[in-house]
């Protein structure tokens, strides 16, 4: 019986620096909890500025609210951060505070000259509409001229441009939100597509932009 205990005594001993090296390992690489609050606070920051900004003028109390709680979270504990985490964290904010101020400005400037957004509107759709008392049966095909209007114009667009057309996207998207149970499932998906590709040509100008500014 004793002659069985030593060899496996010593299996023991053999097998606890490796094990104890692993348990190094896994520790290692285990993200600090303010590691894992950057890699939330940097994937917010890419989703609101690569998805389209239709609508942003209603959502910024939330927006606002959301970065304030996470950049907050951030700030008291920056100092456990790594070099490379702690720039990253600023090339974030930075980042998110521009795109906020382009945003902010662009609507501003369209929402004090309501002449002028009617006229932007208007080019868009290819008629005088009032959106919010347009008939369900009507949606498709108005989603379908700002669409042609996008693809035909969008080469030339400015900020401001792109952001004019989000504000008559968020109307249009409000109107379907309260028709949509009047519309068969085709009509429905044709429109989500439609959604869709305003959001596809939107980030692709974004993403020229970035590589223009490199």
């Amino acid at each position: 019986m004793k002659r069985l205990l030593l060899p496996l005594a010593l299996l023991t001993t053999t097998l606890t620096p490796f094990a104890t090296q692993a348990q190094q390992k896994t520790t290692a690489a285990t993200p600090s909890a303010v590691e894992r609050d950057l890699r939330s606070f940097s994937t917010w920051v890419d989703q609101k500025i690569d998805s389209a900004s239709a609508g942003a003028h209603r959502k910024w109390p939330k927006l606002m609210a959301d970065y304030d709680r996470q950049s907050a979270r951030l700030d008291r504990a920056v100092d456990s951060l790594s070099v490379q985490s702690k720039q990253k964290y600023a090339a974030q904010k930075a980042r998110y505070k521009t795109w906020a101020a382009e945003q902010q400005s662009a609507e501003a400037s369209i929402q004090g000259d309501p002449a002028k957004a009617t006229a932007l509107q208007t080019k868009l759709l290819g008629e005088k509409v009032n959106i919010n008392t347009t008939r369900a049966a009507e949606l498709p095909d108005l989603y379908g001229r700002f669409l042609e209007s996008t693809r035909a114009q969008r080469r030339t667009w400015t900020t401001a441009d792109w952001t004019a057309a989000g504000v008559v996207l968020a109307k249009l998207n409000g109107r379907y939100d309260q028709v949509r149970d009047q519309l068969d499932i085709d009509e429905k998906v044709r429109i989500r597509s439609l959604q869709g590709e305003f959001r596809t040509l939107e980030k692709a100008k974004d993403m020229k932009d970035i590589f223009n500014g490199l």
